[in-house]
């Protein structure tokens, strides 16, 4: 068995901690799609959007920050159905801030992929999780492959058409027993697109149903993951070896993103969220150090039921984003997530403690992180 400490992170420089280096922005919390792998489809959350003000505080605090933070628009809903996405990408950009947006693709109108371009996002990503009509809506209910590719292109070619580098196109893969023979296909559209980046991440089930989707249950409970490749600009999540290895991701490799690469080194206790210094705002202002902790929800690990509750640290409406990052408590969290001495809830068979993120077998109080996918890079955000 990989032991937790295994891999261990040196502590980070006092300059890391002064302010953050990215902050998610969550424009909405509603999208016009009902997608198999989404939270969304499991909540009675009621639907809002980012208000002005709330978006004025998000401002204030990332003027107050040096260097300016990345600002990635993005959350459980879908940026462009907040009818003023333009205008915060622009504000956000305007100030200096290297900025990214994700989206579903369908909204993607010429009007907007036109006033988006203006605006000056430096990434925009695209999800994207079959490569025919049927298996994409088998995923994405809702919406039509077709629609979404000819509303990627156009952007492409609005983008290219005024000279312009940006936006980067982005396509984000999640990964399934029912999609994964789509890689290479999906691949092959992304480089069509004029992608430059990609990033394939597992599924996070938030059903019982999902269980049986899932690509790591090995890799999880005994460290039996493929050493998956390093290659430039493709982010790959650890896997089971038998799908590490399986002809999909093979062929994907060595055809449609073909690269000179290494082995990557697998993932293993580190936080992707603290380590990069993230700060995540949910649209009613709430801030938490990540974005699974934004709110309570329920996933599935090893196929048991865990709650994990939602750690909220304060309101950008009532505090500062860089007084937030510095209060003693938030500090002392990321030290403790650096430090990463949880139970090890992703490598055992579980037990009670392991249900909820409260507290853990090695008298870690609330909120723990030992049960984590995202700590050990089995799930990915941009």
């Amino acid at each position: 068995m990989i032991q937790a400490t295994e891999v261990r992170q040196a502590p980070p420089p006092e300059a890391a901690l002064s302010s953050p280096a990215k902050v998610y922005v969550e424009p909405t919390n509603r999208c016009n799609l009902a997608c198999r792998t989404c939270l969304r489809t499991l909540w009675d959350e009621p639907p809002g959007d980012m208000d002005a003000a709330t978006f004025a505080r998000v401002l204030d605090g990332l003027r107050a920050c040096a260097p300016a933070p990345t600002v990635f628009f993005g959350g459980i809903g879908e940026p462009l159905a907040h009818p003023r996405i333009v205008e915060m990408v622009a504000a956000a950009a305007a100030l200096g801030a290297p900025t990214e947006v994700i989206t579903n693709g369908t909204l993607l109108t010429r009007q907007r992929a036109r006033a988006l371009i203006e605006a000056g996002p430096g990434a925009l990503w695209v999800s994207l999780d079959g490569a025919t009509p049927a298996s994409y809506a088998d995923v994405r209910l809702g919406a039509a492959l077709p629609d979404v590719l000819v509303n990627v292109a156009r952007l492409r070619d609005l983008r290219d058409a005024l000279g312009g580098a940006t936006p980067e196109i982005g396509v984000v893969f999640v990964a399934m027993r029912r999609n994964i023979a789509d890689l290479p296909a999906v691949l092959r559209l992304a480089r069509e697109l004029g992608a430059t980046r990609f990033m394939v991440t597992n599924v996070l089930p938030y059903s019982p149903a999902m269980c049986g989707e899932v690509l790591y249950a090995r890799a999880l409970c005994n460290g039996d993951s493929g050493l998956l490749p390093d290659v430039p600009g493709l982010r790959l999540p650890k896997m089971d070896r038998q799908w590490a290895a399986s002809e999909p991701l093979r062929e994907a490799l060595n055809g449609a993103w073909a690269a000179e690469s290494g082995l990557s080194r697998p993932v293993y206790d580190r936080c992707p969220f603290i380590e990069d210094g993230v700060l995540a705002v949910g649209w009613d202002g709430r801030i938490s150090p990540c974005l699974p902790l934004l709110r309570t929800h329920t996933s599935y690990l090893h196929g048991c039921a865990r709650l994990s509750r939602c750690y909220i640290v304060a309101n950008v409406c009532e505090r500062d984003l860089l007084e937030v990052w510095r209060d003693p408590a938030l500090v002392e969290f990321r030290e403790r997530v650096h430090a990463f001495e949880f139970s090890p809830c992703t490598l055992c068979d579980g037990c009670l403690l392991s249900e909820t993120n409260d507290e853990d077998c090695y008298g870690n109080p609330f909120p723990t992180c030992g049960g984590c996918l995202w700590a050990q890079g089995v799930v990915q955000c941009p």
